[in-house]
Formats: structure tokens, sequence, C-alpha cells
């Protein structure tokens, strides 16, 4: 029946935000296969199967979150299914989730030819919204693969987590070996991360039409750093919660990876490198040191909402333990000053569902270092960027940059992050004016509780739409799960006259 009509849907009477107009227009969005077609003034309901009015309300392009953990803490079906909810409550509409072998996620070392396969299999029907992953390269044997889960599974990017070799995901530990579940003669060290870049870089060279969406994501912390930190506050009882978190892991760490594994990817000439989840003012330096250091590097620089909206003050405590920590209010600031300058390229949620029971220890609930290291919050990755970022002054085009178009761009999405003819016709809209409390019981995560608990944001997500489905609206989920595996780059290399960043 749809072959009648120009559009499928027509979404009338919506101001259009896009990442390269400083203007907001007030337009109609013309939709058919799943795809933007019209973006006009004025276009006629009657020549649409659906029309959905949108009163005014900001239309975002649909929020590309680039740092999630889909899986780590329950069963990854079953992740899937509650935490895209979550992701569509917030107007993300794809969902980069970051994997590995080892303890946790599927609990299972060994290749990832066989690992990545059932990845997918649990995936497959479970997400509300897009998805793709990262993967981390834990084993020797990785290396050789890499190749391999590019060309059968799209997977671009890659992903070091640098304090591992010594030191555990939620503190002291002599166990890594078994913890990441690799042979207890091999060693997942500096010597290892060099080897990574290589294999990338032979990939940038086997495959050059797609080096620019081949890259490297690194969380930079030294483990020897945290271990010697670690020790010496939990001595000092002056310090306790967030705070000796905080210091537990000092950001020194932080600047002191970049500046190694920065210089790692000079001499490897593993051009595209990726600085995760910057939590302070001494790694936003070090990464704007080694940029100007090493200028043929195309760095990217990410921050977290959590690091952007909480400090070691927030009344939620142990709720907001995550690795890098949250940081004093001054580091946040400066978080803040760096994103307005334009010096960071994206904002993420760095989501990891890890319910109540789980997060902290039952007979010692405010002992922060039994306490687990992450927490979920994409469902506000937006709202937070626009409340805050509203405040400060930053324009709806930049939110738009930061939410989609340039982690769409880094991470080979070549037709998401934008609301343009050819698009996925993925948006989200907004009212600027609405402000909420928020209430973990107000989330279809699974998590229970939130670190961002009692927070009153400003600019609310009203509707989700995902390649023209409406899937979320109004408080509510919609339909079943319509998610697609995205293998990248995805998308068409001309679609777009703007060039990747």
């Amino acid at each position: 029946m749809s072959e009648a009509f120009l559009f499928d849907r027509l979404i009338k009477n919506v101001r259009v935000v896009r990442p390269h107009q400083p203007t907001v227009e007030t337009l109609d969005i013309g939709i058919k296969d799943g795809k933007f077609v019209q973006i006009e003034p004025n276009l006629n309901p009657e020549q649409a199967q659906q029309t959905f009015d949108g009163n005014q309300l900001l239309a975002f392009p649909g929020v590309v979150d680039a740092h999630m953990h889909v899986g780590i803490y329950q069963p990854l079906n079953q992740d899937a299914v509650t935490e895209s909810k979550a992701a569509a409550m917030g107007g993300v509409t794809t969902s980069l989730n970051y994997i590995r072998t080892g303890q946790y996620y599927l609990n299972q070392g060994g290749s990832y030819h066989q690992f990545f396969p059932k990845v997918l299999a649990l995936s497959e029907g479970n997400f509300y919204v897009d998805y793709g992953y990262h993967v981390a390269p834990i084993a020797a044997e990785h290396l050789q693969e890499m190749p391999q889960l590019f060309e059968e599974f799209g997977v671009s990017s890659f992903k070091i987590f640098m304090f591992y070799g010594g030191y555990g995901l939620h503190g002291l530990s002599d166990q890594q070996n078994l913890f990441l579940m690799i042979n207890k003669e091999e060693r997942y060290d500096v010597a290892h991360f060099e080897f990574i870049m290589r294999s990338l870089t032979q990939m940038r060279e086997k495959y050059p039409d797609y080096q620019d969406y081949l890259s490297l994501s690194l969380h930079c912390e030294i483990a020897e750093i945290l271990s010697a930190y670690t020790k010496i506050v939990q001595q000092d009882n002056t310090l306790t919660g967030l705070k000796a978190y905080s210091a537990a892991r000092p950001p020194h760490s932080e600047g002191l990876a970049i500046c190694i594994a920065s210089y790692l990817a000079h001499e490897t000439n593993c051009i595209n490198i990726n600085l995760l989840h910057l939590s302070s003012r001494k790694a936003i330096e070090a990464a704007l040191m080694m940029q100007a250091t090493f200028p043929h590097i195309n760095f990217r620089r990410e921050v977290t909402v959590g690091h952007l909206l909480l400090d070691v003050d927030a009344p939620t405590g142990k709720w907001a333990k995550v690795n890098p920590p949250i940081r004093p209010r001054e580091d946040v600031e400066f978080l803040w000053q760096a994103v307005l300058n334009g010096q960071i390229d994206w904002v993420v949620s760095d989501h990891a569902c890890c319910s109540a029971e789980q997060k902290v220890s039952q007979q010692n609930p405010e002992n922060i270092w039994l306490a687990k290291s992450g927490f979920g919050g994409t469902e506000y990755l937006l709202s937070g960027v626009f409340s805050e970022g509203n405040k400060r002054g930053m324009t709806y085009n930049q939110m738009s940059k930061l939410l989609s178009w340039n982690p769409a761009q880094r991470f080979g999405l070549l037709e998401k992050g934008d609301i343009a003819v050819g698009y996925d016709a993925d948006l989200v809209l907004v009212d600027p004016n609405e402000t909420f409390t928020v209430r973990a019981d107000k989330s279809p995560s699974q998590q229970g509780y939130t670190p961002f608990e009692g927070m009153e944001l400003t600019g609310r997500v009203k509707s989700t739409f995902l390649r023209g489905n409406l899937i979320y609206h109004n408080g509510e989920i919609l339909g079943s799960p319509q998610g697609r595996y995205l293998k990248r780059p995805y998308g068409n290399h001309k679609i777009s006259i703007i060039k990747p960043m």
C-alpha cells in the first residue's frame, strides 16, 4: 500500500537541529524506507501514509552513544533488551558497545573466531536501537584475528585497557591472567599494546579505502600507580567514598598513560587514536600536549556525561563509582571548558548496568573499595548535555556534533549522525523547556538506581525514531526490538559532501 504515498511517515512542524547548520529552522521531514527523503517547509500530509505533529519541538539527529557496555554484569541477551530501552528513552538510536574475552561479559577466553559469533547470536532480536561492537584484543592470538573481525563482521574499532595488566576491574588484584583468561606465560602489557597498534597499522595499509574508519581506543591509567596509591589511600582514614577512590586512581596516572600510548602510536604509525573518558584536568592537558607533539596522529578525545554531571561530593556516593573515577568539582569545570573550547570530540554515557544487588557489598554497603565499578546513564546522555550545556552557552548544533555527527563519522557510521536526505531516519524530539527530576524508577534499565538520582535536568526527550519508526513516545517504549547490527563502515561513502573529521 505504501507505494501510493510519497512518504511512509511525515513529521510536521519541528525545529531541525543539524551539526553543520548554526540556525534552527522549522521544517517538515519526509521519511521513506527508513531514510530521510525530503526536508523542507509545508510538505503535504496527504502524501504520507502516517503523519506525526512535532509541535515545534527540537528535532536532533538520533544520538550515537559510542561507549556502552552491554552484558558486562547481566546476561548479554537480557541486558540488550532493557538497556537498549533505556537508550531509546534518552534519544539514543545507535549503541556502540565494548566487548572482550575474559571474566564478565560471556566469561569465556579463547579466540574471537569462536567468541564473536556468540555475541552476535545473543544480540540478534534483542536491541531496541541499532548497535555495533568495539573489540579488545586480549590474548596474543587475537592480533591475527583483527583483520577477520573487520572483514567478516565489520568491526573497525579496537580497544586497550591500559591498567588491566596489573590491576583489577574494581581494585587491587594479583590474579589478572585468571581475570583475562589468558595463558600464564602471556602478558597484557605495554609490549602487547604495541603489537595491537602494529596490527592495526598493517590493517590500514591492507584496506586503504577504509583507513579513516580503523581506529584504536584506549582506557588510559597506569596499573602500578593505581596499586601504589590505593595502598596509601586505604591507610588514610581521612578519605572516604568518592574522594578516596579518586585519590587512589590519581589524575597523573591518566596523564602518564596518555603520554605512553601517544608515543607508542607515533612509533607504530598507528594514526587513529581515541582517548576514552578523560576525567581530569591533567588528562585533558596531557592529551592536548600529545596532540601538539604528534600532530600527524588523528587523536579524538572523549568525555562521559557522568564526569560532566557528577563530582566527588555527589550525594549518591558509592553508586557513582566508575573507572576512571568521578573527580573534584574543579576537574569537572575544566572538562566543561574543554568541551566549550571544541577540544572534546564526543560525549558518551559509558553505560554499564550494574544492579544494586551487585554494585555494593551486602555486608559493608558503604565501603567504596568493595563496590563494583560502573553504572548506567545512556537515558540521561542527551538531556544531561542539553541541560548543563545550555547553562554554559553551548549551541544546539555543537550538541548534535558531540552527540551524533562526530562519533558517527569516526566509527564509520556514514548514514548516521545528521538529519539530511539519504541518511537513516533516526531522530529525537526534545522539549527544550521541560524540566524533570531524575528518578531511577522511571527508567526501563534493570539497574534499579542511578548516580544522577534527584538531579533536575532541563530538555526532555519526548519521542525517539529509529529509521522512521517511533520506538519511544511520552515515557513509553513502543513495539518490539527493531535494532540492527551495523557492520562498519556502514552506509554509502559518497552520501556526505562533508569529509570525515
